[in-house]
């Protein structure tokens, strides 16, 4: 396999590698458009990391793009107003049919995928698992996960790697097999990380990264050019998807680790300390050293603004947004609230100092 900073096309194969027989136990591949009519593709995804992905592979020469699977629309906002995913609204702009089942294990939403008589199957950021029947194609199933596999597979990579403060992350081509994102490796792109990454940065990064990464190894997969390599067995981790609670700054953990937690958790869960039963959220944070009297959990003066002293360190909460109000730098927050100064988070017993 390619395994560098970067890389310009899919896994490099052995002169005696023969790529027909890592599929010969499905029907016959379909050549490529110079050969015969475009591949029948269905595309699996939701998020917002799929979105120019789905662009790409729409405009391929080899793909006709017969159908786009994607999550029902759910209510979002304080009006729970139904909302289709991002993937929809690309969808749609394309002109391209969508279908958006509820279960995809549905015999009848099934059914109606197999009906498009797909030849290959793409996916990337769909949230359910593909049932075996659609593994099974000519032309296979692909996916694509942002992080350099086996490293961070399931729900969360893209969170994960920024928490455990990696230096590099990447996006995996994978032929999909029934387990979690352990399929074996088609093609990586490496990503080197700065250390000063949020989420939703990166996510987009990573998906055009992953958009181009796709073009470039389609029609060599569809030639049966490209020979999977399995996954190492070393260096495997698992995420899962975050819940509400995993926003809680945590004080008895050094300031660096929940400094990467605030750029990690943005948009969802986000990352927050409760003051006198209010909950205020920490948009950007920075670290400074501790002062000798800092107890970990008060909140304490820094320069003219607002720190949470911990473990190791201080948490400088350089924008918060109270609950109810407007994003605001932590000096204009300490100055509409003083009292904040000395409260420990998340303990009402504690009277301000």
């Amino acid at each position: 396999m390619i395994d560098g900073s970067t890389t310009d096309g899919p896994v490099e194969q052995s002169e005696d590698s023969r790529p027909a027989a890592a599929r010969e136990d499905r029907p016959e591949a379909v050549p490529a458009a110079d050969e015969r009519d475009r591949v029948r593709t269905v595309f699996f995804g939701s998020g917002r990391f799929a979105t120019p992905i789905l662009g790409r592979l729409a405009a391929h020469p080899s793909i006709d793009v017969v159908a786009v699977v994607t999550a029902p629309p759910r209510p979002v906002g304080r009006r729970q107003i139904e909302t289709p995913t991002p993937v929809e609204n690309a969808a749609r702009e394309l002109g391209l049919d969508v279908l958006s089942p509820g279960r995809l294990r549905d015999p009848a939403a099934l059914a109606d995928i197999l009906g498009l008589e797909p030849a290959l199957v793409v996916l990337a950021d769909y949230g359910q698992i593909v049932p075996p029947e659609l593994l099974d194609l000519p032309n296979g199933a692909l996916n694509l996960h942002p992080s350099l596999l086996p490293r961070h597979r399931g729900a969360t990579p893209i969170p994960a790697a920024i928490l455990a403060g990696d230096r590099e992350t990447g996006v995996s081509l994978m032929e999909m097999d029934t387990g979690l994102d352990s399929g074996p490796l088609v093609a990586i792109e490496h990503v080197s990380l700065a250390g000063d990454e949020t989420t939703p940065a990166l996510e987009a990064r990573l998906a055009i990264v992953a958009a181009g990464l796709l073009a470039r190894s389609l029609d060599p997969w569809l030639a049966g050019e490209i020979e999977p390599e399995p996954q190492p067995v070393d260096g495997v981790t698992l995420t899962r998807p975050l819940r509400r609670a995993d926003g809680i700054l945590d004080p008895d953990l050094p300031a660096e680790q929940l400094e990467r937690q605030v750029r990690a958790h943005l948009p969802w869960p986000g990352s927050f300390v409760e003051i006198d039963g209010d909950r205020l959220v920490v948009l950007e944070a920075s670290v400074t050293a501790a002062d000798g009297d800092d107890e970990p959990g008060r909140l304490v003066p820094d320069h003219l603004g607002l720190a949470l002293a911990t473990r190791d360190g201080r948490l400088v909460l350089d924008e918060v947004q109270p609950a109810g109000g407007r994003p605001m730098s932590g000096e204009a927050f300490l100055r509409g609230r003083p009292s904040a100064l000395g409260w420990t988070v998340g303990d009402r017993s504690v009277e301000p100092a």
